[in-house]
């Protein structure tokens, strides 16, 4: 959804995530964000006019904490539905509570986020695929038994079939609530879920140029995950219409490609300055930097349905990145388009999904993505047997035979009329995916 308190590669959690309030100033707020989220500052003296004395100013320094190279951290936002009625059920503090009495192991691989109607899995750090499916599979178990006892079934898509926005409850956390207020409908129309891959950079210096580089793959990824055809009861037309949604947000949507650590630093420095942001985990990228715990974080995917499908996308994306990171390594420069044409194709993958026409490369070739991602998994297929994930790259084929989550969607949808059948299948892919 929005970005939880998750424990992948050490983030901090939200009690200790740096706020603005009252009358602190925006440098007693980055002093703050540079204990907490790992920023440093730099007081200079810089001479004014001639003869006209000097002032002090403060610059941003964002530290990046390296990670060993291409380790993985994986959260995965679960949706609470009446076991009944199947609508969204506010019976996340409730389930959070049991976790805390009942299984106090899981409470840092349980938790909550915006809305009361979810809850969040976070993995520790892994090196493989296969240990994060463990470690999923795991917290999915301990969080079954507890919401089995609450009459709460779970599912996981880009957003709920038929439930309405405005029925749903916010937390009573001060960062959604101040988000809620500040962005009014468009916040309060958050009624997505996602999941979100971290993989491990050794060097700042690849940071960026991996950034940049990815940009070309989120028609990829967008199409493999699209799970929201339905909003509030309605058919959109669009594979993904939590892509539409989670882009209203200011700082949200495709990053801006920058050069050099620098140009990301003053970036961070004028959100900070003039209060767009108040904390550098509001910048809600689809990929974006995590500096305080050394990553890289694709945000891109909608709500998967199955434990294979997270896997699958997992490996591809664990794939991409320690390829990325040895070319660099190597001396070579990666890749990259302009905005407009990265733009253009997450609108093409979220409107169109697997039968998106995707723009290539920068000289504005175009091929179908599901020719493209058949060239990727081939290509790949020598780093996934390096890292251990072979079997979950290739799995992306078997998956995209059977139908990817918004097809599957769409044809229980054409075969039964229902949404509330179509919620049913949600339900019934996610249990059968790990038992």
């Amino acid at each position: 959804m929005i970005g939880g308190p998750g424990a992948v590669h050490g983030e901090p959690t939200e009690a200790s995530a740096p706020r603005v309030g009252g009358a602190a100033s925006a440098r007693e707020f980055r002093v703050s964000l540079a204990r907490e989220c790992g920023a440093s500052h730099s007081s200079n003296l810089t001479a004014e006019s001639g003869e006209s004395g000097a002032r002090d100013y403060d610059r941003t320094m964002v530290d990046f904490a390296r990670s060993p190279r291409s380790t993985l951290g994986v959260e995965w936002e679960l949706a609470l539905l009446d076991s009944r009625s199947l609508d969204l059920t506010p019976a996340a503090e409730t389930l959070l509570a049991d976790v805390a009495e009942y299984a106090p192991e899981f409470e840092k691989k349980i938790v909550g986020e915006m809305l009361t109607n979810t809850i969040e899995l976070v993995t520790g750090v892994h090196t493989q695929v296969s240990t994060v499916a463990e470690d999923l599979a795991t917290a999915m178990g301990a969080v079954r038994k507890l919401t089995e006892a609450r009459g709460v079934e779970l599912m996981s898509a880009g957003t709920h079939p038929f439930a309405q926005w405005q029925s749903q409850e916010v937390r009573a956390k001060d960062r959604y609530l101040e988000l809620v207020d500040r962005t009014q409908w468009w916040g309060r129309n958050m009624l997505i879920f996602g999941v979100h891959v971290h993989v491990g950079i050794d060097s700042r210096d690849k940071v960026l140029p991996i950034v940049n580089a990815l940009l070309a793959y989120v028609p990829h990824l967008q199409a493999l995950s699209a799970s929201s055809p339905f909003w509030g009861g309605t058919d959109t037309g669009y594979a993904s219409n939590r892509a539409m949604m989670f882009q209203q947000l200011p700082t949200a949507g495709l990053p801006f490609q920058f050069d050099k650590w620098a140009d990301y630093e003053k970036y961070v420095d004028d959100m900070l300055t003039t209060g767009i942001i108040d904390n550098i985990n509001e910048i809600r990228w689809d990929i974006r930097p995590a500096p305080h715990w050394g990553t890289v974080e694709v945000r891109v995917c909608d709500g998967l349905p199955t434990l294979e499908e997270i896997l699958a996308i997992t490996a591809f994306i664990q794939c991409l990145v320690d390829d990325m990171s040895a070319r660099l390594d190597a001396g070579e420069t990666l890749p990259t388009m302009p905005d407009w044409f990265h733009n253009e194709n997450k609108w093409r993958a979220a409107r169109y999904g697997m039968d998106a026409i995707i723009i290539e490369n920068a000289e504005a070739d175009e091929r179908l993505v599901t020719e493209c991602l058949a060239d990727e998994i081939e290509r790949l297929s020598p780093v996934a047997e390096r890292l251990g994930c072979a079997e979950e790259l290739h799995s992306i084929t078997s998956i995209i035979e059977r139908g990817v989550p918004y097809q599957r969607l769409q044809k229980v949808f054409g075969a039964t009329g229902s949404l509330t059948e179509v919620t049913r299948s949600l339900i019934s892919d996610l249990r059968n995916s790990y038992s």
